[in-house]
């Protein structure tokens, strides 16, 4: 257990940050979640239009330090790749 106050404080600082990074993570992965449904239901309007908020949420999170900076590119890559793919079809 923490004894000091430095430690006692930091202690406190990573529970705001762990909250604050959860909820961040919780809203990154909503925008994803509708652009897979978007993708599932087959319109590719709707999945272009998900597919840019999910785009700017992810580098949002890449940001604010939530996700690393190549995992973001590489889901936006992949994500890009399957509108594509839709929109081909």
């Amino acid at each position: 257990m923490a004894n000091t106050p430095g430690a006692k404080k930091a202690i406190r600082k990573i529970e705001r940050r762990t909250e604050v990074n959860t909820a961040r993570r919780s809203r990154m992965r909503t925008f994803l979640r509708k652009f897979e449904e978007a993708l599932t239901a087959g319109d590719a309007g709707v999945a272009k239009t998900a597919f840019v908020a999910a785009q700017s949420e992810l580098m949002r999170a890449v940001a604010k330090g939530v996700v690393h900076k190549n995992t973001g590119a590489r889901k936006v890559s992949r994500l890009h790749a399957r509108l594509k793919k839709l929109a081909a079809a």
